[in-house]
């Protein structure tokens, strides 16, 4: 077995502008900002208001964007004092795993062959070594997947601060960054009572002011991975990349030999490993294909990671805040294999799953179900150790991701009382306000997992909590 070792420690400031203005323009912006930044670490997703149940929302209300409170510029940005506060641990990555005597037929895979004992190992936040994909098996074995080009892994290398998305099996338009935008749009304020019940509602016209300046287009990457099929459908297209790899804003990475066959599970890799293909980065931005950014990526992170004195923020789904509707829904829409659907829920909540509103019980999140389309993070290391879980949740069950977040996150908090993970999850009209939605060119087809992975026994069904 080989071994990569990688050092997280408390992140440095980055060489924002406001680091140049000098001392007096400092303590200015921090005076401004007091009132947005806390040494409070407590679970800043427990909002009354944002509990409130979706069934009795106005559905073209609840679908609309609403008013994000940015700063003015990335001029005014400063890193909060106490933000890097976070619980600090050592993680290493499995690189290589040799065939086992007696084994049989071996067949390396991308996410290696993890055992259920191993799984439940790496839920502990303690120094360890863990399956977190980029598995490749011995010398003369073939490669897992996930190849790139070695002048992309040094771009790649180099980046402080990531956006990125990717576009598999041609499913998906090249949808540019708007470099400057003005948003103005209906939305609706509500007026709350102590129970999170909406007693009133008042609408008005609200405005957000985004743009995407010259510093984030200097400092921050945008990768857009893809394979060559989507490479050869945008060139028939006359999407070509310039001499520097770039159209418009993007750095077109184009991956050799995806470690899927299924586009869906095959997009997680970049979705959930940004730690992993931005080794340097310290901070990280996902947008899934279908959308199309408007909003600078550094206000984005001042507003859901520093703001909110969180290291991971994700949206809350738009309509659904129990699993047991998304397993539902998942199956009335024939978006996976339902053999495979059950026995993935059928092991978690084997293991302690439990439903959103149950009964004597409060939810620590807003909602037990993800968007999941865009995702902002910190790499610190319980972003990364969360980032590896949710990915080889998905790397062992089904590619339907929103099934196993609440899981792998109830189980990592569950797991570390001491340890705190400290997760935003924000309302889905703030992730529409940054980001405009569009349709998928066509619909990626899904492979089950193999019948191995799947198979129920009584190890699973005594796992401990």
């Amino acid at each position: 077995m080989s071994l990569a070792y990688l050092s997280f420690s408390s992140h440095a400031n980055l060489p924002f502008h406001v680091m140049h203005h000098g001392l007096a323009n400092r303590e200015k912006v921090l005076k401004r900002t007091d009132q947005r930044y806390s040494n409070d670490v407590s679970n800043i997703s427990m909002i009354d208001a944002e509990l409130e149940p979706s069934k009795g929302r106005n559905k073209s209300r609840k679908h609309a964007p609403c008013e994000i409170d940015f700063l003015p510029s990335v001029d005014d940005l400063v890193e909060p004092v106490h933000y890097n506060n976070f619980t600090q641990l050592y993680l290493s990555y499995i690189l290589k795993e040799e065939v086992l005597p007696g084994n049989g037929i071996f067949e390396p895979l991308f996410g290696g062959h993890q055992s259920l004992q191993e799984r439940e190992q790496t839920f502990h936040a303690q120094n360890q070594t863990l399956h977190c994909g980029f598995i490749r098996g011995p010398e003369d074995y073939p490669s897992t997947g996930f190849d790139l080009d070695e002048n992309d892994r040094r771009y790649m290398a180099t980046c402080r601060v990531a956006v990125s998305s990717c576009i598999f099996g041609s499913s998906d338009y090249l949808r540019r960054p708007t470099k400057s935008m003005v948003i103005f749009f209906s939305c609706v304020h509500e007026l709350v009572s102590t129970r999170g019940i909406a007693t009133n509602f008042n609408s008005t016209i609200c405005h957000t002011f985004s743009q995407i300046g010259s510093y984030s287009k200097k400092n921050v990457c945008f990768v857009m991975f893809m394979d060559k099929l989507t490479q050869a459908t945008l060139s028939s297209e006359g999407k070509i990349p310039d001499e520097n790899g770039f159209i418009g804003l993007w750095r077109i990475v184009v991956v050799k030999k995806l470690p899927y066959k299924d586009m869906r599970r095959a997009g997680k890799v970049p979705k959930f490993l940004a730690h992993r293909l931005f080794p340097s980065a310290m901070y990280s931005i996902w947008l899934d294909s279908k959308l199309r950014l408007h909003s600078d990526p550094m206000l984005i992170i001042e507003y859901f990671l520093w703001r909110k004195k969180a290291e991971y923020a994700i949206s809350m789904h738009y309509d659904r805040l129990c699993v047991w509707d998304e397993v539902r829904q998942n199956k009335r829409l024939n978006k996976y294999n339902h053999s495979a659907i059950d026995e993935q829920f059928h092991f978690y909540q084997s293991d302690g799953l439990v439903k959103f509103n149950v009964s004597g019980q409060q939810p620590v999140l807003p909602s037990y179900v993800p968007e999941g389309s865009f995702i902002v993070r910190a790499h610190t290391p319980m972003s990364n150790l969360f980032s590896c879980l949710w990915f080889n949740e998905v790397n062992r069950f089904t590619s339907r991701d929103q099934l196993s977040f609440t899981y792998t996150y109830l189980k990592l908090r569950r797991m570390n009382p001491g340890n705190p993970f400290h997760l935003n999850m924000f309302k889905d009209c703030e992730r529409r306000a940054i980001a405009k939605l569009f349709h998928h060119r066509t619909n990626a087809t899904a492979d089950p997992p193999a019948a191995a992975t799947l198979l129920l026994d009584k190890a699973r069904l005594s796992i401990q909590g």
